[in-house]
């Protein structure tokens, strides 16, 4: 969420498909395939799950996390043999770091060459080899505002998120790397700083953000609604975010300040806890094949990359920043790196001390 547009852990049924976990069996007796999926809330048309389910007879168990630190922690506590998971690019290298991913068969994934080439290249910092992961949405963290009370100069710098002018009409993410990158940035620092004292310093700044009551809500989920109904005038979110609530709103805009911002790229990979890889690939070239990444790029909204996507919009769709980064853009973005247990355990602190302020 990131990354991007994430709701709160959810375990949801498509077709049936609650009650297979492993291999399972129909009403015939006869073994039925079966895949669990992790994923992001909010992240997948359910209609491209039945469609696979119809087309192989493999069953989903498809479920749902609320942020990439939910997801590993989840993964982790090893109750559920997760088949295909995706995540957020810092996490995914942690956990191929860790030994947890399996390398990828791309041989067995023909629509894999659907993918555009720069956008694997990017992957590279959290998946040097380009062999455990496949990107599936990226995009930009950024401010969405209300083009009638806000100039597009005020929110070309991180700076407009201190401003008292704001008073009760900032909407901060309710995630820590998300909140604290405006915070670093605007201090002089890249948003994978790890130093305790300048984490310090951008606490002491996200505390004040705080104490002088220019924060309306920290939002995950309900940033969109609230911007659309006009309930505040600029709000931290994700790209893909701020794309969909300007389609239900157009005094809605989205700029992503000239001091640089995240860039962020979700990436599909097969866990070590995978029971049937073969199944797991198979899915995952269903999702590159073409008309069915259109789907999943109608339903979410953020930049896909597949490039027969991108081909088939209008040209205003092309240029619209929410949707598709502008290589200007992604030059002064930075990619999340993964955190050390001590790092995150420091973030974590750092948060909780933010929330209890």
């Amino acid at each position: 969420m990131k990354k991007r547009m994430v709701s709160a852990l959810l375990l949801i049924a498509v077709a049936g498909s609650l009650c297979a976990c492993g291999n399972g069996s129909s009403e015939n007796g006869e073994d039925v395939k079966s895949l669990t999926v992790l994923n992001y809330g909010k992240y997948m048309d359910e209609s491209v799950i039945r469609q696979f389910e119809e087309e192989t007879g493999i069953k989903i168990k498809y479920e749902e996390y609320e942020s990439p630190e939910e997801m590993y922690t989840k993964y982790k506590a090893g109750s559920i043999d997760y088949d295909l998971i995706c995540s957020s690019e810092y996490m995914v290298e942690r956990l191929i770091k860790e030994g947890e991913v399996l390398q990828m068969d791309f041989e067995a994934m023909d629509n894999y060459k659907n993918l555009d080439s720069s956008i694997i290249d990017m992957s590279s910092s959290y998946d040097s080899s380009h062999n455990y992961t496949v990107p599936y949405f990226y995009g930009t963290l950024g401010l969405l505002y209300k083009k009638d009370t806000i100039q597009p100069d005020v929110v070309s710098s991180w700076d407009c998120l201190w401003d008292p002018t704001y008073e009760d009409e900032i909407i901060m993410e309710n995630s820590v790397r998300d909140s604290f990158t405006p915070a670093l940035i605007s201090l002089g620092y890249s948003l994978n700083e790890t130093e305790e004292g300048h984490l310090n310093e951008a606490l002491e700044r996200l505390k004040k953000q705080k104490q002088d009551g220019i924060v309306y809500a920290y939002y995950v989920d309900e940033t969109s609604d609230s911007m659309i109904s006009e309930e505040a005038s600029i709000a931290l979110c994700y790209s893909g975010e701020a794309a969909l609530a300007m389609l239900e709103n157009d005094n809605l805009g989205y700029s992503v300040p000239e001091e640089g911002s995240n860039l962020w790229i979700d990436s599909w990979f097969v866990p070590k806890s995978c029971n049937d890889k073969k199944a797991a690939l198979q899915f995952l070239n269903f999702l590159c094949r073409e008309e069915i990444a259109d789907k999943n790029f109608e339903y979410v909204q953020y930049a896909s990359p597949i490039t027969a996507v991108v081909e088939k919009q209008n040209e205003t769709v092309k240029n619209n920043e929410a949707i598709n980064p502008s290589a200007d853009t992604i030059k002064r973005c930075e990619i999340f790196t993964a955190l050390s247990d001590e790092e995150s355990t420091l973030y974590s602190k750092l948060w909780q001390e933010l929330l209890a302020d």
